[in-house]
């Protein structure tokens, strides 16, 4: 299985709280330029996690349009503030499923905790805005770093 970790787009400030920052145009085009380069790489995705926050919503939907997910879902443990260990040990209950391609829409700095939650020898990279990262967890629960891609 693959596992994609993927930040949300680039977000304003002007809102009532962090929750409810939503994409800039720009972030709604990198989510966009992410989605498309996915379908040129012919990822298939067969699942999704994705934070409740208003900006990590728009990413998903933005990407969902242009790659096509076979189930979506929202976990409230992908804020900023959420366990890489609670994620990482959710992720290897997958192991075991027909899903062959996972997409994770989150934030700083829980995206790179949880590659390196995920592969403790790559230390957490800086995920730029729209930046995804590619885990591969065997069966038996082994995990591998691929790559990253930024826009």
């Amino acid at each position: 299985m693959n596992i994609y970790i993927m930040r949300h787009g680039e977000a304003g400030f002007h809102a009532s709280s962090d929750a409810q920052r939503s994409l800039t145009p720009y972030g709604i085009k990198q989510s966009q330029q992410v989605g498309y380069w996915l379908k040129q790489q012919a990822i298939q995705l067969d699942y999704a996690l994705v934070s409740p926050y208003l900006r990590a919503q728009q990413t998903y939907s933005e990407v969902s349009n242009i790659l096509s997910v076979g189930h979506v879902e929202v976990d409230s443990t992908l804020t900023p503030a959420g366990s890489p260990e609670h994620v990482a040990d959710y992720l290897f209950t997958f192991c075991d499923s027909t899903i062959n391609g996972l997409l994770i829409v989150s934030h700083l700095p829980l995206v790179g905790y949880l590659v390196n939650q995920l592969c403790p020898s790559v230390l957490p990279p800086m995920f730029n805005t729209a930046a995804v990262a590619c885990i591969h967890i065997t069966p038996e629960r082994k995990t591998a770093f691929q790559w990253m891609h930024s826009i």
